[in-house]
């Protein structure tokens, strides 16, 4: 809920903001207040979470402190559950509220407006029911006096935010959709303190390291969860993956692993002590940490068959921490030294310039991660460590420039993940009872009003969607007697065919008694050559059935628009038109054959 302070004699905004350390913008935006933002005796204006915490001094009490902060003695004693005759001491840490936690109904006020000027709005529309739940109010009708309590609302943004916390008993994943506001847990008994989820680009899958160090993989379009692989120690692994949302790169016993999520092969680069492995934009090489002949950290790129290693820097100081790609390829951040100091740095990869980020007032800068169009860098920066755990939630240009605090949090350190349209922010707060988070806030950099998402649980890590959540259909033949999913905004074309401007797929069968293996190489291999001179036949299994994939070679020609097929043995032959068919084809593009046969169901 919100809290709302009553303006005093001679209060400005711009004190207001400076008694609780918040951003200015912060305050206009959540009264939408507008130029000269001008506020009077008596107003109410709600006050976003800011550093409500004083270290108590010599002579302190709590009469003087309230004066000093223009807010009634008894919200401070009720704050701090203090016991008359409220003597403080010398140290103590005093929370002292930004004022009550409801609005008091003025004269004239309706739900729609109450709403609307304290941002209870989804979609950018007044989501006044919301008041109305949260007070249980039988109807519509408010009166002047009455308290109401203000909530916060789903923004109805794009995308998915996957979470970690132990909500539900244990560490698990969980999403959030800010469009409607839904919490949903995806594993049940898998995650960790320590996992962290990492999204494909196409937001149709998430990796992440969870009970026992096992790497799993979360496939939306399938609702499916498969094991890849184990670490001995899951805290610290990053993972990353290919443009083309396909393979997954990471490092595990002294090697670089290039993963393919669909085929389930494995590709191996011997590498020591190599961290942070990830994917140019390119596709075809990889960039890391590791140490040079001289044990010094240093960044390489690489390709991906394993050739032309090169060193791309010439580091004489300390360890690269926390190395992050821009998303176009043309930077680098790290942090360095290490825990206790952390400071950013960023890289040019065509000069080699280096850029420093000046960060927050103590040298402990975490979490740093791009912006979706590789211009900003958002990070938390530690601060105000004497009233106890709070970090500010800053961002910067990628040299260092326009530095600017967006929003305070009340933890240490907080991760902070950017919207897919790069306008928004998510970060981790309420860190208050026992250290860790227990809360998601996101802020529009437009309009910047923090809003709380999730509150309940501990919570440990967040990442968007770097794409709006996948729009999926269900596509539902009973004469092939296959179900499958496909991108909702392909057409059809035939009952067997649908296209789209990324893709394509097309279904048939085939009646051959002879085993799978001979059906996949006639199919391959046939007279005209529709994968090229070298397809490549990959054996897997479809509901427990014999199948196999069959990706084209290099020099499949054009007019296949990139077809690859599935093949699948049907549990039963079907007949159709009087002919028994013991296999199911699949034929699609090979983005995305492997996605639509892990969603397939044979009726």
């Amino acid at each position: 809920m919100q809290f709302f302070y009553i303006v005093r004699q001679g209060d400005t905004v711009s004190q207001i903001a400076k008694r609780w350390e918040l951003p200015i913008d912060s305050l206009i935006a959540a009264n939408r207040l507008v130029p000269p933002y001008t506020i009077y005796v008596g107003q109410q204006l709600s006050v976003p979470p800011g550093v409500d915490v004083i270290n108590v001094k010599a002579g302190d009490t709590v009469y003087k402190i309230s004066q000093a902060y223009s807010v009634p003695p008894a919200v401070i004693i009720q704050a701090n559950r203090l016991q008359p005759p409220y003597m403080l001491n010398i140290g103590q840490l005093l929370t002292v509220p930004p004022g009550v936690p409801y609005y008091v109904v003025q004269p004239g006020d309706t739900l729609f407006e109450i709403a609307r000027r304290f941002n209870v709005t989804t979609g950018g529309q007044s989501n006044f029911e919301l008041i109305r739940e949260a007070n249980r109010l039988p109807s519509y009708t408010i009166y002047p006096g009455m308290r109401l309590m203000i909530p916060y609302a789903p923004p109805g943004e794009n995308g998915l935010i996957a979470y970690i916390s132990n909500r539900g008993g244990e560490f698990d994943l969980w999403f959030y959709n800010p469009g409607n506001g839904v919490n949903r847990q995806v594993t049940f008994g898998l995650g960790e303190s320590y996992s962290v989820p990492f999204w494909s680009p196409d937001s149709s899958k998430i990796a992440f390291v969870g009970k026992n160090g096992i790497l799993y993989v979360v496939s939306l379009l399938t609702n499916t969860v498969a094991q890849i692989d184990q670490f001995s120690e899951g805290l610290g692994v990053f993972l990353d993956w290919s443009p083309d949302s396909q393979k997954l790169v990471y490092f595990n016993r002294n090697t670089i692993i290039l993963y393919n999520t669909g085929t389930h092969e494995a590709q191996i680069i011997n590498e020591s002590n190599a961290s942070d492995v990830q994917w140019f934009p390119n596709g075809i090489e990889l960039l890391y940490q590791a140490p040079d002949r001289n044990g010094v950290s240093q960044l390489f790129r690489i390709r991906i068959d394993g050739t032309e290693k090169v060193q791309i820097t010439q580091n004489t100081g300390g360890r690269y921490n926390h190395v992050r790609l821009s998303p176009d390829g043309n930077y680098v951040l790290y942090t360095t030294p290490g825990v206790s100091i952390s400071l950013i740095f960023t890289i040019d990869l065509s000069t080699g310039n280096l850029f420093e980020v000046k960060g927050g007032p103590l040298a402990k800068n975490y979490f740093p991660t791009w912006s979706p169009n590789s211009q900003d860098i958002a990070f938390s920066a530690t601060a105000f460590e004497d009233r106890g755990n709070f970090s500010l939630i800053k961002t910067t240009g990628r040299h260092g420039d326009n530095e600017r605090t967006r929003a305070i949090s009340d933890c240490f350190a907080t991760p902070v993940t950017w919207s897919p349209d790069g306008r928004k922010l998510a970060y981790l707060s309420g860190c208050k009872s026992n250290g860790q988070a227990s809360e998601i806030w996101m802020l529009n950099l437009t309009h910047p009003v923090p809003i709380r998402l999730v509150a309940g649980g501990t919570i440990t890590a967040l990442e968007w969607s770097p794409a709006p959540s996948p729009n999926l259909n269900r596509y539902t033949n009973p004469t092939f007697k296959v179900s499958f999913q496909y991108p909702a905004h392909w057409v059809r074309v035939t009952d067997e065919r649908y296209e789209g401007s990324d893709g394509f797929f097309q279904i048939g069968a085939i009646s051959s008694e002879d085993p799978i293996n001979t059906v996949c190489h006639n199919e391959a291999f046939q007279q005209l050559l529709p994968y090229g001179t070298q397809p490549r036949i990959v054996t897997t299994k479809v509901q427990n059935q014999e199948a196999c994939y069959i990706f084209p070679s290099k020099d499949q020609p054009p007019e296949m628009n990139n077809q690859a097929a599935l093949i699948a043995r049907y549990p039963t032959p079907v007949v159709i038109g009087g002919t028994s068919y013991q296999y199911f084809i699949l034929w699609a593009d090979q983005g995305h054959v492997t996605e639509i046969a892990g969603s397939l169901v044979f009726l």
